[in-house]
C-alpha cells in the first residue's frame, strides 16, 4: 500500500510539473515551421591555398637570399612555385635547404638546369582544406551567435560546403552580408600616397617592390563612392585582427558612426611600441585589402583605437560583429539560398496539429472499443504522454520541425503499441485461469522484454539520425527519442499504477 502511494505521488508530481512547464515555456520552432533562411556556403579553399602559396613564395625567396643563393625569378602557378637561380651550381644546395624547411608541404623537384619546382602535396592540401573549413564553420557560428538567432543550424556538408539555417530571420540580406564578409583586419605602414594608381607607379619606376603593395581607399558620401585614394603600404602588417580583444560601434570626432576596438595585451604592446617610434607617419587600417582610413600618428597609441570610413550605424554595428567573431580563413560564397515565409510555416503547423489530433482521436477510440475499460486507462496514459513530451521539448530547448511533428504523431502510435502487447498478455493469462491480480503482474513482466527490445532498437536508429542528419531530420530524431522515453514511462509505469488502483479499490470496473 505504501509503495502504491509513492507511485501515485510520483505520477501526480510529474504530471503537475509537465503541465506547468507546458504553460510557462515555449517550444522552439524550426526553420520549416516559423520561416527563415536556408543557405549553402562554399568555402573558397583553392583561393586560400593559393594565397598561402604566395606567402611561402616570399618566405622562400628571402630564405635563399639569406643563404647567399642568388635568385633570378620566383613565380607561382596555382599551388606550385617555380624558382629560377642565377647560378646553376647552387641548385643542389637550394634543393637541400628547401627540402629541409618545406619538405612536409611541397614535393621539391628539379625542373631544369637552374630551376626548381615546388608542388604542394595532396596530403597537405587535404589537411589544410579540413582546417580551413572547420575554422570557417566556427567563425560563422560566432557571427550568428552575435546576431542573436535562436536555434540556428550550422553544419559542414561535403568537402568544402557549410549549411546554415536561420529560423525566424526577417532580414536575410543583412545575415548574408555578415556571413560572407572575410573581415581580415590589418594595420600597415604607409610608404606613399597618391590620388591615382598611375601616379604611384610612376614614382616607383613602374614596378612595385616585392615587400610592398598598392591598396585603394574608397571615399564615400551619403553611401556613394565619390573618389579614391591609393596607398603604397608595406606588405607585412604591423598587427592583424588576431590581436583584437573587442570591437563595438561608436562615433568619431565628427559624431559620425565608427568602430572602436580594443587590443589584447600583447597586441597593445606592439601597437604602442610602433606608434611611439613612427610619430608623424601614416598608418593604414586595412579591411579585406581595402584601406578604411590612414590617419597620421600624432602620439603614442595604447591598446585602443578607432576605425572610421563613412559608415552608417548599421554598417558599423555589423562590422563590429564580424571583427569580434574573427576573420574567415578563406572567402565564402553563397551558392544556394532558400527563404521560407512564415505563412508557409503557419500552414505546416496547422496541418501538423490537425494530423496529430486526428491520429490521437482514432487511436483513443480504437483502444476503448477493443480493450474497453483497459483501453480507457491506456488513453489516460497516452494523454499524459502527449503533455509530458511537449514539456520535455520546452524544458530542453529542443527545436520542433515538421518531421518532428511526424515524430510526435508516430510516438502516439508507439505509446499504445506497448499497451497492446501488455493487454494481449493479460488476456492470455486470464484465459489460462489466473486471477486478475496475477494475470496483470504476469502480463506486465512478460511483455517488458519485448517492449524494451523494440524501444531500444528504435532509440538506436534515432541516435544515428541525430548524428548524421541536418536540422529537420535532427528534429525528428529528438522528438522520436523523447517520445520513446515518455511512452516507456506512461505506457508501462503509469498504466500499471492505474490498473493496481482499480483492481485494489474497484475491481468490478475492470474489463479488457
Amino acid at each position: 500500500m505504501k509503495n502504491l502511494k509513492w507511485r501515485i505521488f510520483l505520477i501526480v508530481a510529474v504530471l503537475a510539473g509537465a503541465v506547468y512547464v507546458s504553460l510557462t515555456r515555449k517550444v522552439n520552432l524550426g526553420l520549416d515551421l516559423q520561416g527563415g533562411t536556408h543557405l549553402v556556403l562554399q568555402v573558397d579553399t583553392e583561393k586560400a591555398l593559393e594565397d598561402e602559396t604566395s606567402s611561402y613564395m616570399r618566405e622562400i625567396k628571402a630564405l635563399l637570399q639569406q643563404d647567399e643563393i642568388p635568385v633570378l625569378d620566383v613565380s607561382r602557378k596555382g599551388t606550385s612555385i617555380y624558382i629560377e637561380l642565377l647560378d646553376s651550381t647552387k641548385l643542389s644546395a637550394a634543393e637541400a635547404i628547401l627540402k629541409k624547411e618545406y619538405g612536409e608541404v611541397f614535393d621539391i623537384k628539379k625542373t631544369g638546369d637552374s630551376t626548381l619546382g615546388l608542388f604542394m602535396k595532396s596530403s597537405y592540401k587535404q589537411k589544410e582544406i579540413d582546417r580551413l573549413c572547420n575554422q570557417a564553420l566556427e567563425t560563422i557560428r560566432n557571427r550568428i551567435d552575435e546576431l542573436g538567432v535562436a536555434e540556428p543550424v550550422i553544419v559542414r556538408s561535403g568537402k568544402d560546403r557549410i549549411i546554415v539555417e536561420l529560423p525566424g530571420v526577417k532580414n536575410p540580406d543583412r545575415a548574408k552580408r555578415i556571413l560572407g564578409r572575410v573581415a581580415k583586419l590589418e594595420f600597415k605602414q604607409v610608404v606613399d600616397v597618391a590620388p591615382t594608381r598611375e601616379e604611384l607607379l610612376k614614382k616607383l619606376g613602374g614596378k612595385v617592390p616585392d615587400d610592398e603593395q598598392i591598396l585603394v581607399q574608397e571615399i564615400k558620401k551619403n553611401g556613394k563612392v565619390v573618389g579614391k585614394m591609393y596607398y603604397l603600404v608595406k606588405r607585412e602588417p604591423i598587427l592583424t585582427g588576431a590581436y583584437l580583444k573587442d570591437a563595438y560601434p561608436s562615433v568619431d570626432e565628427y559624431n559620425m558612426p565608427a568602430v572602436s576596438f580594443e587590443l589584447k595585451s600583447q597586441g597593445a604592446k606592439i601597437f604602442e611600441q610602433y606608434t611611439a617610434s613612427h610619430i608623424g607617419t601614416r598608418l593604414a587600417i586595412v579591411l579585406d585589402n581595402k584601406v578604411q582610413s590612414a590617419p597620421v600618428i600624432r602620439s603614442r597609441i595604447g591598446g585602443r583605437g578607432q576605425i572610421t570610413g563613412q559608415f552608417t550605424y548599421q554598417e558599423a554595428k555589423d562590422l563590429a560583429i564580424v571583427l569580434r567573431a574573427g576573420a574567415l580563413p578563406a572567402p565564402v560564397k553563397i551558392i544556394e539560398e532558400t527563404t521560407i515565409g512564415p505563412s508557409l510555416g503557419h500552414e505546416s503547423i496547422s496541418k501538423g496539429v490537425k494530423s496529430a489530433i486526428a491520429g490521437l482521436i482514432i487511436v483513443m477510440v480504437f483502444m476503448v472499443i477493443y480493450y474497453k475499460f483497459s483501453g480507457f486507462i491506456a488513453d489516460v496514459a497516452l494523454m499524459m504522454n502527449v503533455v509530458l513530451l511537449w514539456a520535455l521539448l520546452a524544458l530542453l530547448g529542443a527545436t520542433l520541425t515538421l518531421p518532428g511533428i511526424a515524430g510526435y504523431i508516430l510516438t502516439i502510435g508507439m505509446s499504445v503499441d506497448a499497451n497492446v502487447i501488455i493487454f494481449e498478455r493479460i488476456r492470455e493469462e486470464l484465459k489460462k485461469g489466473r486471477s486478475l491480480i496475477s494475470a496483470i503482474e504476469v502480463g506486465f513482466s512478460s511483455a517488458w522484454g519485448t517492449i524494451l527490445d523494440a524501444n531500444v532498437t528504435t532509440l538506436a536508429s534515432a541516435a544515428v539520425l541525430f548524428q548524421f542528419g541536418t536540422g529537420p531530420i535532427k528534429g525528428f530524431a529528438v522528438t522520436l527519442s523523447l517520445g520513446i522515453l515518455c511512452s516507456m514511462f506512461t505506457a508501462v509505469f503509469v498504466t500499471k499504477v492505474i490498473l493496481d488502483v482499480i483492481v485494489r479499490y474497484k475491481p468490478q470496473l475492470f474489463s479488457i
